[in-house]
């Protein structure tokens, strides 16, 4: 064991420019933080600043560092998708090859939807992609009149239902209920999305509805065994923070915390990493830079999130211990610069930090896969034969 404690932070969508399949995807030129670096010149990202990020893709306003902290690399994805479950599961080990199904030019088929309201016994209403904020304004005093299901989709291959929490309008079990029932249709080939997510919020008119922290993701579990199963089965602890647990639906995790915002999710990475005595991995996932600025085409916001994430990362690095390993990624690109609101076919970055590390390049990747067989092989574990991934320690010197 060369780590004894392994963190791993996800920031969910901070891509570094064109995959090398860009073009199939119809994402050429798509570059999520340094397009958001040219539209908000200035950001102030010291602590990623001297890690190496600018090492790795051009940033304006931030210079590459001279003698970068991390090891640092670009990753492309092998796999046949840019969404949330297809990029965390490669790094865990698993190549997906066949795209999860999107709705969003038609919403959901007549027949699905005819049998979501049959099984739930409510009206669905919307049916279309849209931003979950402005959804709400739409329809949230329709569904207060007469407790209408809010059925929405986005770029993602996800179904989504917004249910007031008050139990005399919606309620949080029973939108938790509609929720397991979508699920359950939606296994079948020709509906498989990726995602549920129940949308539960309160507010009473349109401009005061507001979403809660009570979201909940029933998500596909993983098509194998990953990375993730091997460390619990033998014996390591495996933390999950944010939507981590969702997007594996709970294999492999020995313990899941749940996060209000990717700040929240920071401050409680901080906490871990300060206060708990624990062997194998903390997997991170920082939703909002996606959630919140990629898919509502926000770069101003975008870059705000990046700043008050430099900020927890600066509290974090005197907390490392010497055999604590630190991986900053990235699960694809949505950059908030391009057309439409999906997220875009991107290269990741790639950081690797322990105080004792000399830091540098490394060569460019050819999956993300390599996140998950360095922590296996860090723990003197082998891969599951479905996995994909070579280890980098070799590298790191």
């Amino acid at each position: 064991m060369r780590y004894r404690r392994i963190f791993l932070i996800v920031l969910d969508s901070l891509g570094i420019g064109n995959a090398r399949d860009a073009e199939r995807f119809s994402d050429s030129g798509a570059n999520t933080f340094s397009h958001i670096a040219e539209r908000v010149p200035g950001m102030r990202i010291p602590n990623l600043g001297r890690l190496g990020i600018g090492n790795l893709t051009s940033l304006r306003g931030i210079s590459p560092a001279a003698q970068p902290l991390s090891y640092y690399c670009r990753l492309n994805e092998a796999s046949n998708g840019k969404d949330t479950m297809t990029g965390h599961w490669e790094m865990m080990g698993i190549r997906t090859d066949k795209p999860f199904i999107t709705f969003t030019e038609t919403g959901f088929p007549k027949e699905l939807v005819e049998e979501l309201e049959k099984r739930c016994g409510r009206k669905v209403i919307g049916n279309k992609a849209a931003s979950g904020t402005e959804i709400l304004d739409e329809l949230g005093e329709e569904q207060i009149r007469d407790g209408s299901m809010i059925v929405y989709t986005s770029a993602d291959s996800v179904l989504q239902i917004a249910g007031h929490e008050d139990p005399a309008i919606f309620g949080l079990s029973e939108l938790y209920r509609c929720c397991e029932i979508a699920r359950e249709i939606t296994m079948r080939d020709e509906w498989r999305v990726g995602r549920v997510i129940a949308r539960p919020y309160v507010g009473e008119k349109r401009g005061e509805f507001k979403r809660t922290a009570n979201r909940h993701d029933l998500a596909l579990k993983p098509t194998g065994r990953t990375v993730l199963n091997v460390l619990k089965e033998k014996g390591y602890d495996v933390i999950s923070v944010g939507k981590i647990n969702d997007i594996f639906v709970g294999e492999g995790i020995t313990e899941a915390i749940r996060s209000k915002s990717s700040v929240n999710g920071m401050e409680q990475t901080i906490e871990i990493a300060g206060e708990r005595d624990f062997t194998g991995l903390c997997f991170v996932n920082l939703v909002d830079f996606d959630a919140l600025y990629g898919h509502r085409r926000d770069p101003e916001g975008y870059a705000g999130e990046i700043e008050r994430f430099d900020a927890k990362l600066g509290e974090l690095l005197p907390l490392l211990r010497e055999d604590d390993l630190l991986l900053l990624s990235a699960d694809h690109g949505n950059d908030p610069t391009f057309r439409g609101t999906d997220h875009t076919r991107e290269q990741v970055p790639l950081l690797l930090y322990n105080e004792k590390l000399s830091g540098g390049e490394l060569p460019e990747q050819e999956s993300f896969a390599v996140i998950g067989a360095s922590i296996a092989d860090n723990f003197s574990l082998s891969l599951p034969e479905n996995c994909i991934g070579a280890s980098l320690l070799p590298l790191l010197r």
